[in-house]
């Protein structure tokens, strides 16, 4: 299998407004929280000797009769920075596990280039390994899927050193998107996010739904995917529940791990239209 471009069309009747305040230092469409001489209004306030009378609202001053100037928003960049899952695990299901997580990162990627604010695509093992080009244009974008389509997933995830070292690579507050299989140990994953909790992250939870409802049934030899270990067992209905209510926990781990340390949490499924789930992940 292989990422078709033709995927983001889709996304150009997306509302690609970012709602979300950033601290970057390069001007942008995105509004910061900084005020000073911008280009967007923010609010009035009560004029004080010592403002720039430049700044007073006189409209204001012929219905209240009283002095206001009016303060702006300095506008700036909001970076979003996609880390994608590369682990063994993510080639699931011929690929489609990370497949699915590439095209919600190059969505993120597509989005952020349009409003000409920057993006960062990585994919990640034990560590971070940017692919983009420093470019941050659709045709970067382009570039990033040849690339990722010669990606092949392998080794193990590990969260905890991947997502610390990346964070001290973040020069300002950014937009965090992490899409993954999230198997991986709730408590490492955790302490990734921790380093990243000066950002807004929102981790991207792709599930195959072979995982769900594996398609076997009666005596079965499992086969691991990123090590070599194997478990030969009768795969049973009370053994299948069992095994739900296993993953469903690992997930609940999972999620509770993203929240504790301030993250957004979104499940998708790689079965499921890529617009509906892309809307439901985006930050905005």
């Amino acid at each position: 299998m292989a990422i078709d471009p033709d995927f983001l069309t889709a996304l150009d009747r997306f509302d690609s407004t970012i709602d979300r305040r950033s601290e970057a230092h390069n001007r942008g469409e995105q509004r910061s929280t900084a005020i000073g001489e911008g280009l967007v209004f923010s609010d009035h306030r009560r004029y004080v000797p010592g403002d720039d009378t430049r700044r007073i609202d006189w409209t204001v001053y012929a219905r209240s009769n009283e002095l206001y100037v009016r303060q702006f928003e300095t506008e700036r960049s909001l970076a979003a920075h996609v880390l994608l899952d590369r682990s063994e695990s993510m080639a699931f299901a011929d690929r489609a596990t990370f497949e699915f997580a590439a095209k919600i990162g190059l969505g993120y990627a597509y989005l952020f280039a349009a409003e000409h604010n920057d993006f960062r695509l990585s994919v990640f093992g034990d560590a971070c390994e940017r692919i983009d080009d420093d470019a941050s244009s659709h045709g970067a974008v382009l570039t990033a899927i040849d690339r990722l389509n010669d990606v092949e997933p392998r080794g193990e995830a590990e969260p905890e050193a991947a997502l610390s070292a990346y964070a001290e690579r973040i020069a300002s507050r950014s937009v965090v998107v992490l899409a993954s299989d999230c198997l991986v140990d709730p408590d490492a994953f955790e302490t990734g996010l921790e380093a990243l909790s000066d950002h807004h992250v929102v981790v991207v939870h792709v599930v195959a739904p072979e995982e769900l409802e594996p398609p076997v049934e009666g005596e079965t030899i499992f086969e691991g995917l990123e090590a070599e270990t194997s478990l030969r067992t009768y795969f049973s209905p009370r053994e299948a529940s069992r095994y739900r209510e296993r993953l469903e926990a690992h997930w609940s781990a999972i999620e509770s791990a993203t929240v504790a340390r301030g993250g957004e949490y979104v499940r998708v499924r790689t079965d499921e239209a890529f617009y509906d789930a892309f809307e439901r992940a985006w930050v905005g």
